[in-house]
This record gives structure tokens, sequence and C-alpha cells, in this order.
């Protein structure tokens, strides 16, 4: 499980939308994987970890993947501060727009960047793979020594990612701390958050509930959330594109918070709203036009492999949830 997490998330975060040239080479994804495994699988197995052995869930989850995307952003590779980042005119394009020149961001990049850690990087690879392991979907998956490791992993990982992006570009010292702030504040958040106990949580085996009301089925919110993240990552570099992508997040936020109380939301929902970002993500790889020089037959195969892994593996986790009775409510644990 914890090594399926290891994969799925640098795999989602990296190569599915296929932005990169190394899309074009499928050698260097295998290898790139060295690196980039440990840079994001180990957070998202850490962010589990810590949620599942705390009796806390998806409200813990996100806002740690926020704190971890500003410090990959903000930190580790600086792409937040950095105006040279991407050696193509696309990078300005998609930056100025929306840059305030006081605090040296695109207000744009600061919302794909971020949102996109939380939901690519981290969150939807957790839920898919617990949606292929739902016996034990709550519970921790690490010892003290898988942990540890995991935690050395991401330690060199990261290491490696900032030494590499210091050679051109180094963020000064207040962008460093204001990042530090942020993150350290939405770390504080997450374990903040009271742990109630009522009949199901957003993975519908614990504890976040609202009382009744039913829920659309799970097709019709994975419909959704497909068209809202769609929105996100096709929002235009301007203000108004920065107001849609913001309006989209807050809308799925505020529909999963208002449904995922209740006591028809399950494990299905949640396979269906991770599921619809990998989808997303996949279907737009058609249409993203990679960075440098790509061989366009090999750009398209690489995409219809990976469109087709993330099928299989969706339906084979549906699957998996179909033999899966959710326990009754006096068993439940906190999520």
């Amino acid at each position: 499980m914890a090594v399926g997490l290891l994969l799925l998330s640098p795999i989602c975060a990296e190569y599915l939308i296929g932005y990169d040239q190394i899309i074009s080479n499928p050698l260097d994804m295998l290898t790139g994987l060295l690196v980039l495994g440990p840079l994001y699988g180990t957070v998202a197995v850490l962010i589990r970890e810590v949620a599942r052995r705390t009796g806390r869930g998806w409200p813990t989850m996100v806002l740690l993947s926020a704190a971890f995307g500003l410090i990959q952003a903000g930190v580790i590779d600086q792409s937040l501060f950095n105006p040279d980042f991407v050696d193509e005119a696309s990078w300005d394009d998609d930056r100025l727009p929306t840059y305030v020149a006081g605090l040296g961001v695109s207000v744009k990049h600061v919302v794909g960047f971020v949102g996109g850690h939380i939901i690519w990087s981290f969150c939807a690879p957790i839920g898919v793979v617990e949606s292929c392991v739902p016996r034990i979907a709550d519970r921790p998956w690490l010892g003290r020594v898988g942990i540890t490791v995991m935690i050395v992993l991401y330690g060199l990982g990261a290491l490696v990612i900032f030494k590499e992006h210091s050679k051109q570009f180094l963020a000064t010292p207040a962008q460093f701390g204001t990042v530090g702030l942020f993150a350290l504040g939405l770390a504080v958040a997450a374990f903040a958050i009271p742990r109630r106990f009522p009949r199901r949580g957003l993975d519908g085996r614990g504890v976040d509930g609202r009382g009744g009301g039913r829920v659309p089925p799970a097709w019709a919110v994975g419909c959704g959330a497909v068209v809202l993240m769609g929105a996100h990552q096709l929002s235009s570099p301007g203000w108004g594109g920065v107001a849609l992508n913001v309006a989209a997040l807050v809308l799925a936020g505020s529909a999963l918070l208002w449904w995922s109380g209740r006591p028809d939301w399950g494990p299905a929902h949640v396979l269906a709203v991770c599921g619809a970002a990998l989808v997303v993500n996949a279907a737009l790889s058609f249409v993203v036009e990679p960075l440098g020089d790509t061989s366009p037959v090999v750009k398209y195969g690489a995409n219809a492999v990976l469109m087709i892994v993330v099928l299989l593996l969706l339906g084979w986790a549906r699957r998996r949830l179909r033999h899966i009775t959710v326990r009754p409510l006096e068993g439940a644990r906190p999520v």
C-alpha cells in the first residue's frame, strides 16, 4: 500500500498531465521516480500516516497537503519566486498578469501550485490507493522504521531538488520566512481541528457528520468534480481566471464539506472525487503542449498509456469497494 502511494503520488504530480519534455522519454520517466518518489510520494505517505495514527481524516490531510505544497513551491524548487524557473515565454505569459511586485509572486501561481499539490500531488493519490485496500484504509500502514525511512528519503529528495534549483536562483530570507510561517500555520491548524464522533467521516468510516440528508450518487459527484477541477486547470492567466479558479475550489470544497457529513456519503464518493482528479489531468495531457522539444508520437503514446493505467486502476479500486460493507456505527473510528 505504502509503496503504491509512493509511486502514484509523483506520477500524478509530474507525469500525468504531460507538461514536461520528459514525457517523450519513458526511460527518463522511470529513472525520474528515483528523485520524485522521495520528493512527493514520501510526503503523501507521511501525511496519510500522521492523519490515520492520530485518528484524524481528510480536513487534516488537506491542510497538511497545503503546508507541504507551500514548502515545495516556495522553498524546495522556489517556483513561486523564480521569474526564470522555466525558460519559455509561456512562463511569463502565465505569471505576469497577476504578478504582485511587493510580494514577488504571481497570485495565479500561488493558487495553481498550492492547489495542484493539494489535489494531485497528495490527496487524490491517497484517496485512490486507500480505495484499493478498503479493509485497512483507516489504519496505519507503517511502523517506526518505515516512517523513519520516509523522512530520510524526503530529506534527501528535497535536498537534491533544492541544490539543483538554487544554482540559478535563490529566494530572499524574507520569502523563505514568509513561506515557513504560512506552512507552520497550516500545520498547526491541521491538528487544531477538533475530532468529532458522529456517523461517518469523509471516507464513510469515521466521524465528521452533520445529521441526515441524502447526497448525490457517486457518479454524479465524480462528474461534478471533473467539471470543477477542469475549470481549476483551464483558468486563464488574468485576474478573471484567478477568480474562476478560486470559485471552483471553494465550490468544490464547500460541497464536499457539506455532503461528506451525511450518512449516505461513503467510500465510493471519495473514490469518485479522487478518481476525477486523475481523469482530468490524464485527459488534459492530450492538449497540453510539453516544454522543450518532444516527439509527438512518443508523447501521445505516453499520454494514452497513462490514461489506460488510470482507468484500469480506478476500475479495480471500484471493484474492491463493491466487496466491502461499511462497518456499523458503533464500531466506527474517527477519520
